[in-house]
């Protein structure tokens, strides 16, 4: 797996040890010999994940619409930094350039981002893993919301199973690194009759 992508908040949070987390993923990120593709911001989660990267000698890509540069404060010190002209741009290239995929805390733009990948994984259109961080207890309503999706008969458990869950950094990459998902693997949909 040479480039794992990671999505992330802009901002900090107010748990104090989310920037540590983020900071030891994108540590772990490097020390393993993977590549960093993220959304090339340098502030808040996604800052301190980049820096943790490049602290350890890291390759990290960051992919930002033109509109973000400022907004997101673009980070400075990438190895490669891809402006794109739209977040329809961003999310396609990050896509094509990594070979998996793992949320840290973020909001509404890390959420729609985490579920769009774990999506076209259950439709097939890639064999990508997904990988969920769940530090601090950040994501525990979010897994038990698909839990609950399963149990009310929304969401099939083996498409709910794609969805790796760690809280610890290095064992999210491990687990991500060693999945295999099936060669064949299709969409679960309604019962047939």
């Amino acid at each position: 797996m040479k480039r794992i992508c990671v999505f992330a908040g802009a901002r900090a949070g107010n748990a104090p040890g989310l920037q540590r987390h983020a900071t030891e993923l994108g540590r772990c990120i490097a020390a393993a010999g993977h590549e960093l593709v993220y959304g090339g911001g340098g502030t808040g989660l996604m800052g301190a994940l980049a820096d943790g990267a490049l602290a350890a000698g890291g390759h990290v890509t960051g992919v930002i619409p033109r509109a973000l540069v400022r907004r997101e404060a673009a980070h400075r010190n990438l190895s490669e930094l891809r402006v794109v002209g739209s977040m329809h741009e961003r999310k396609a290239m990050m896509s094509e350039l990594a070979a998996g995929f793992i949320a840290l805390p973020g909001g509404l733009g890390t959420l729609e981002e985490l579920f769009e990948v774990l999506t076209w994984t259950q439709l097939g259109l890639h064999r990508k893993p997904c990988g969920l961080l769940n530090v601090e207890g950040y994501f525990d309503a979010l897994i038990a919301f698909l839990d609950h999706a399963v149990a009310q008969g929304l969401l099939d458990q083996g498409n709910r199973d794609l969805l790796l869950v760690e809280d610890r950094p290095a064992r999210l990459l491990e687990t991500l690194t060693q999945a295999s998902l099936p060669s064949a693997h299709r969409w679960i949909g309604p019962a047939q009759t």
